[in-house]
């Protein structure tokens, strides 16, 4: 060690003694627990996930009340008629169901 890393060390130390007879001194209770107990520790991996998350709700807020794709989230669709699906017949003229197929991906919604 150097000389500057023990005149650290022992400014540290002399601290940490000042430090122990005031929380003696003015009565304060003292923890023997570590700063985190192995309940409440949390997995850097899970932290980053939910940040990752918090990001894309703030680049793509759900629209309530609109057509969302499920594989991408886009919310601009083509309409097609289903003719497979006849949903009203009178008088020769036929209405069909629609079909909604993603702009950006073409999955079918």
């Amino acid at each position: 060690m150097t000389e500057f890393e023990e005149k650290v060390l022992n400014l540290l130390k002399k601290l940490d003694e000042k430090l122990d007879k005031l929380l003696d001194d003015k009565g304060f209770e003292t923890d023997s627990k570590p700063a985190i107990s192995n309940d409440e520790y949390v997995k850097p991996s899970t932290v980053v996930e939910k940040q990752e998350e918090e990001a894309k709700a703030l680049i793509k807020p759900p629209v309530e009340g609109r057509r969302v794709c499920p594989a991408c989230g886009g919310i601009a669709f083509n309409t097609e008629e289903d003719k497979s699906q006849i949903l009203f017949q009178q008088g020769g003229m036929k209405i069909f169901a629609k079909r909604y197929i993603c702009r950006q991906c073409g999955t079918e919604a």
